[in-house]
């Protein structure tokens, strides 16, 4: 056949360390259908501060790949919320095999059409939170990209036709697909006429939605006559590859027929079993159709293939359409994003009688629909037993339905299919599913009456058991719980919900408390961070006994707000807020910067009120640019401390000795408060991580708060006793200095006070 190459890339994202799923990085591609073989190659690389990053460490790279939806991953190995069915998917890790560079391989032969999702992630941290723009930071960048290679122009089967076929001694195999439309409950390939140098040396082998594999469904038509493959409740509307293979070794050509038969069971005509309830028992509106009405149209082919003719019908081996039932349908409802309901017509209430299951289908739109959680909810009228011992099971199936027909023993398995099984009976009348992730396409749901006896199940007698059922599909399970958030994340043009915990829970819900915060926990941390702040009285008591009111006013400010963001900000259920948390935290960072800025400036003794308001339309812009950046915050705490420096200086250069000239201004109180407010520094850039935030954050208000009492200048007090300085009548100016409050003292009552005044 003719091959043709298809090349698909994303652009490089930047990897996080994984917390929840709301971190991970979800890649998403669309493989076409005929695709013989797919690579991935998956690039990873690193950057620290827009270079290579040869001297970051070597961080694992676990990437999950799975089709038709994304994966549902646990690496931490957490609990999963009751009654959640968790899909399986393929895990890769990848190496460094280079300083800054690594790259990986993918192969998948065959691989099923459709929607394939890639999620990448960076293993777990130790929480360290770290100040924005302090570093250059390890970045580690994740790009795929995929090469499919798919075939053009495969023979199309026609079902109850023949295709002819010779294939040459350099030929190996040849291969078909047919389409398998809805109700169809069997399949079944033969080869017919084969002539080889060696009998017929052919191995036969089908699969659904993809060419078939070396461990797909096959036959040895040499061991087989005829050469016969049934398939039993195919997948409904999908394309079945059929591969017909040579032997190893066998020369010469070999020439056969194909053949394809398809077992409608909605039409009375083909496999119906004659006690099939007509649409009316079923208690259907006639404007449904019967159940003989929902076959395909009964015209032969458009144009039937070179080489083709009507073959010999060949019947059914076994009564396979006792597996189809008439499917009821569901209304679709949207109500918001992953918020959709499927209602049941002529329900919620389904009577399910005891000699026939009640199939209902449920569709989810391509895309759309698998980024939420698909939920099942199965509750049973016990009153309706009437005092048997009777079991509702129910099984749900993707893409065809699946109702056994043994009674001893229930499940929702066979050789090709699996699917979820859950019951319901007087003793436990409430059942729930839950499918994170779905896979998008017909749900199939079916629900069967049994009674239990010593020997097993058996049909009931006269006993129509009825249930309530809901279908739904939300974005998260239980919206995430009191401990989680459902957030709703966006990949390109693909949407998907995903919950994000706190407070030391984890799981897929938030439901696994083996870490979690215990409520006294909850309450210490919320006690620390709010009580600390209470730190800010004794400064707030000297600003006012040293008349700098406006000052006092702005570590007020700060010390309301700091309380109250931090009783607004915990994780857990002990939480506070007075307004919102937006507010609260810009109120409470513009606070801390704003008691920085005043107590730099009182320290430079400058009075005019412009520098306050300068340094208050300064900070507010800072923060609005980026509240967590470090430069956009430490850019006006320099400015604030360059003012002061130039004022010390001038002063200095002016009175010829250091400013302040005391050095027990410098010993007892410049100093230590240095000190303390670089300690305050160090532990918030260094040593504040997730688990010790709340004490460590706490001993920064404290250190901070500390700080400024000591730093904060005496404001210089004259003396009753001295009456006002004589002013110089005429043309001229007066400076007068006031020695007192360029010494900086603390005690202004301890020495006397000498003006001087020239002019």
């Amino acid at each position: 056949g003719l091959f043709v190459t298809d090349y698909f890339t994303r652009t490089p994202r930047k990897l996080s360390p994984f917390r929840s799923f709301a971190s991970i990085e979800l890649f998403h591609f669309h493989i076409p259908e005929d695709t013989v073989i797919a690579v991935w190659n998956l690039i990873t690389f690193k950057e620290q501060g827009g270079t290579f990053g040869d001297q970051c460490p070597d961080r694992s790279i676990t990437v999950y790949f799975r089709s038709g939806a994304p994966s549902v991953i646990n690496p931490l190995h957490t609990h999963f919320p009751r009654d959640t069915a968790v899909p399986g998917s393929f895990a890769l890790t990848l190496t460094w095999t280079l300083p800054n560079r690594t790259t990986g391989v993918f192969n998948v032969t065959s691989p099923l059409p459709g929607d394939w999702f890639l999620a990448a992630h960076l293993p777990k941290d130790e929480g360290k939170i770290s100040v924005k723009g302090l570093y250059e930071e390890c970045q580690y960048l994740f790009q795929p990209q995929l090469i499919v290679q798919r075939l053009v122009n495969i023979a199309v089967l026609y079902p109850g036709y023949v295709t002819e076929q010779r294939m040459a001694s350099h030929n190996r195999s040849c291969l078909y697909k047919v389409f398998v439309p809805s109700y169809t409950s069997r399949v079944l390939v033969e080869v017919l006429r084969c002539r080889g140098a060696e009998g017929c040396p052919l191995w036969l082998r089908v699969r659904a939605k993809a060419p078939p594999l070396h461990n797909s469904t096959a036959l040895d038509c040499r061991e087989r006559t005829p050469c016969q493959l049934a398939l039993d409740l195919p997948f409904w509307q999908h394309w079945y590859y059929v591969l017909v293979e040579k032997h190893p070794g066998v020369p010469g050509t070999v020439s056969f027929q194909v053949t394809v038969q398809l077992t409608d069971c909605s039409r009375p005509s083909l496999a119906r079993p004659p006690f099939l309830p007509s649409s009316a028992s079923m208690n259907m509106p006639h404007s449904f159709g019967s159940v003989g009405g929902l076959a395909l149209g009964d015209s032969p082919p458009p144009t039937s293939p070179n080489g083709t003719k009507h073959p010999v019908p060949v019947p059914p081996s076994s009564p396979a359409g006792e597996w189809c039932w008439p499917v009821r349908p569901t209304l679709r409802n949207e109500l918001d994003t992953f918020s959709v309901h499927f209602y049941i017509f002529f329900g919620p209430n389904v009577s399910v009688p005891p000699d026939r299951p009640a199939v209902f289908v449920i569709n989810l739109l391509p895309v759309l629909d698998s980024g939420g959680v698909l939920n099942l909810e199965l509750r049973l009228n016990v009153s309706s037993l009437c005092g048997e011992n009777v079991t509702v099971f129910g099984c749900l199936n993707h893409e065809v339905p699946l109702t056994s027909s043994d009674n001893a023993s229930v499940t929702c398995e066979t050789e090709s299919l699996a699917g979820f099984l859950f019951s319901v009976n007087a003793t436990a009348s409430l059942s729930r599913l839950r499918i994170p992730y779905p896979q998008t396409g017909s749900w199939y749901l079916s629900l069967r009456s049994l009674c239990a006896t010593d020997h097993g199940f058996e049909p009931c007698t006269n006993v129509t058991a009825e249930v309530y059922l809901r279908a739904y599909l939300s974005p998260c399970i239980n919206d995430c719980g009191i401990y989680g958030q459902c957030k709703l994340l966006r990949t390109n043009n693909y949407l998907y919900a995903a919950c994000e915990c706190k407070a030391g829970w984890n799981g897929w819900g938030c439901t696994d408390n083996t870490e979690a915060f215990s409520y006294g926990f909850q309450l210490l941390s919320t006690l620390l961070l709010c009580l600390s702040n209470v730190m800010f009285v004794p400064p707030v008591a000297i600003a006012v006994r040293s008349h700098y009111l406006l000052e006092a006013a702005v570590y007020i400010f700060t010390m309301f707000f700091s309380t109250f963001y931090h009783a607004c900000d915990q994780p857990g259920i002990v939480v506070f807020c007075i307004m919102e948390y937006d507010v609260l935290q810009f109120c409470d960072f513009l606070g801390s910067l704003m008691s920085v800025w005043v107590t730099v400036i009182a320290m430079a003794r400058l009075q005019p009120m412009v520098l306050y308001l300068l340094g208050a339309m300064l900070l507010s812009m800072a923060l609005q640019m980026d509240r967590h950046g470090l430069w956009n915050l430490l850019g006006p705490s320099l400015f604030a401390l360059g003012i002061m420096a130039i004022a010390w200086t001038a002063r200095t250069i002016r009175r010829r000795h250091c400013y302040p000239p005391t050095w027990k201004r410098w010993a007892f109180y410049l100093c230590p408060g240095a000190l303390i407010a670089a300690a305050a520094v160090l532990l918030y850039a260094f040593v504040e991580t997730e688990e010790n935030y709340f004490y460590i954050h706490s001993i920064w208000h404290l250190l901070i708060a500390g700080s400024v009492g000591f730093l904060l200048p005496p404001r210089a007090k004259t003396s009753g006793r001295l009456g006002p300085l004589p002013r110089r009548k005429g043309c001229g100016y007066q400076l007068c200095v006031n020695e007192q409050e360029e010494l900086g003292l603390v005690d202004p009552a301890v020495a006397s006070i000498n003006s001087i005044c020239t002019s």
